[in-house]
């Protein structure tokens, strides 16, 4: 019996993608939102399993974007 592994993709932070775009350094966001900068790397890398909800609005109120613009899904 072959057990079926459904792929459902993953989430993935565009912060070094919008950072590079607006020429905003992580030590500057990390200052401005004060977010301790190894966390934040956790998030630039992709290596969280879960998203807190008040990081993504402060990053999100900071950058002056919508959250859908921040977090994708790949499949």
């Amino acid at each position: 019996m072959t057990t079926d592994k459904k792929e459902y993709g993953r989430l993935h932070m565009r912060i070094v993608e919008l950072l590079a775009e607006r020429n905003i350094s992580k030590t500057r966001i990390c200052k401005d939102l004060d977010i301790p900068r190894s966390n934040f790397n956790k998030y630039c890398r992709d290596e969280f399993q879960r998203i807190d909800a008040n990081l993504v609005c402060k990053i999100c109120e900071y950058l002056d974007i919508e959250v859908g613009e921040l977090i994708v899904r790949v499949k």
